[in-house]
């Protein structure tokens, strides 16, 4: 079968694009009968079960699809749209033929065990597939490690925990090995839970199984806590993290309020974009200033974060700064809250000769660690029912999300072509500026140029050599033996 499958094909069976009148272009994903011909198609089972068969338009339609820009101009061409995701009217797989599994890579985040129950709930009472497995200990538990039978008594309460029931690690992905693995033990649905590593994973397993030509679907369901994954409006468990990293910021303003000149520091999630950081120091409106990995910013001189912390702590006699894990992080191995919590205490008892009080808390783990919340806890259902109907009607090498509120199915190479990054132009930046009141540590030449850039969807303009002099967070190289001594 695999011979029926020439390199070029393989190549493109993730680029299935249709095009439409007024610049309608259809990103479709791949489907079994792609490489598979003559496949036998069943009535959807929920065509009678009582839950679903009394919901009028409960099914959707072959070409319903959903815009991934719908703020456009007069003139402006229809643009990209993905498949709309849910229920089809035919199905491809007998419940009785279904076996599935189910792994989680990477690191921990809320809702992971939602969506692994969701999941095997779905396939149970809304397919009647009962035969459904959990990989145990991430790609590597593939073929390193029993498996792990799920039904649903086995999750029934898991979502009311953190953490996942299955196991996850990062790396272990040997894509013969793992296939190797599916085909042994006749899985022909194959569900995936990570980020956009995960996701490249997911996709070279996809490759793989299309070149062999097996009947087996793949299935990714994106998670991070950082909200960095495109196309998509939101990631699971960014809403749990949101709430939680609250906690620790409001914990920082008591311990600020309560002293003379007091100072807290809060360190969350953020390596490479400052979701988290923004969104909780929006919703706590606490926070004197936040910084994230998207927007520069220098500590010393004229305009700079040293200044601005003088400032208010005259005016208001205590201070809370948010700080993204990826700030200014060339090494990674670097704690920038504990960095720049000493870089205050140097410069204002030794420079300034005042008395501050600064206390650094740092909630990563905690965070991650949570169970979801109830926002959550709903969206994961979603996901995991639109990933099931998906994978039942044929779809493969696909991620499901929301695209503007309405949730599809989108190509792997969408979801890790690139990260999801704030925009510091955009109107939510500014919100965040108003509520701070903090300086934008960014001229308004240099603001244009951005504008500019992103308009034209360029890379980032690269930093002058006097810029890049003027950010000393970023070229300082810090003693870890010193920072953690605070």
């Amino acid at each position: 079968m695999g011979s029926l499958v020439d390199s070029f094909a393989l190549h493109n069976l993730n680029k299935k694009i249709v095009m439409g009148d007024n610049g309608y272009v259809f990103e479709d994903v791949p489907h079994l009968s792609d490489y598979i011909p003559n496949l036998s198609t069943y009535p959807n089972p929920l065509k009678k079960n009582p839950s679903y068969s009394v919901v009028n338009h409960y099914f959707v339609d072959e070409d319903d699809t959903v815009a991934q820009n719908i703020v456009v101009r007069k003139n402006s061409p229809r643009g990209i749209h993905f498949r709309r995701a849910g229920p089809s009217q035919n199905v491809y797989f007998k419940a009785d033929d279904v076996n599935a599994c189910i792994v989680t890579c990477g690191g921990l985040c809320p809702g992971l065990n939602t969506v692994i129950r969701e999941i095997v709930c779905g396939l149970y009472s809304m397919y009647g597939v009962t035969r459904v497995m959990g990989i145990d200990g991430g790609y590597r538990g593939f073929y390193s490690k029993n498996t792990i039978p799920l039904t649903p008594n086995v999750v029934n309460d898991i979502h009311k925990r953190g953490g996942t029931i299955l196991g996850s690690s990062r790396g272990g992905h040997v894509t013969k090995k793992i296939v190797d693995s599916i085909q042994d033990r006749g899985i022909n649905q194959v569900y995936i839970i990570g980020g956009d590593g995960t996701l490249k994973g997911a996709s070279l397993i996809f490759e793989e199984i299309t070149r062999r030509g097996l009947n087996v679907v793949v299935v990714g369901i994106p998670k991070t806590i950082d909200n960095d994954i495109p196309v998509i409006d939101k990631s699971f468990g960014f809403d749990s993290a949101v709430e939680e990293a609250q906690r620790a910021i409001s914990a920082a303003h008591v311990e600020a309020t309560s002293f003379e000149n007091g100072i807290g520091v809060v360190k969350l999630m953020g390596r490479d974009s400052g979701f988290i950081a923004m969104y909780a120091s929006l919703a706590s409106r606490d926070v004197d200033c936040c910084l994230i990995p998207e927007s520069c910013f220098y500590l010393e001189g004229r305009g700079g974060l040293f200044e601005y912390i003088e400032q208010r702590l005259k005016e208001n006699g205590h201070m809370v700064i948010v700080v993204a894990e990826g700030v200014g992080q060339d090494d990674e191995q670097v704690d920038v809250g504990l960095w720049i919590s000493k870089r205050i205490k140097e410069h204002f008892s030794k420079e300034k000769k005042m008395m501050i009080n600064l206390k650094y808390i740092d909630p990563t783990y905690m965070i991650r660690a949570i169970a979801s919340n109830a926002s959550d806890n709903m969206y994961c259902t979603h996901l995991a029912q639109s990933a099931v109907h998906g994978a039942m009607a044929g779809y493969t090498g696909f991620t499901v999300g929301p695209v503007n509120n309405t949730h599809a199915y989108i190509p792997f190479d969408r979801i890790t072509e690139k990260q999801n990054k704030v925009d510091i132009t955009d109107m939510m930046w500014a919100q965040l500026l108003s509520s701070t009141n903090q300086p934008s540590f960014l001229s308004t030449t240099r603001s244009a140029d951005i504008i500019e850039a992103n308009k034209d969807e360029e890379p980032p303009i690269q930093l002058s050599d006097e810029e890049t002099n003027q950010l000393s967070f970023l070229t300082t190289r810090v003693d870890i033996n010193e920072a953690n001594k605070l």
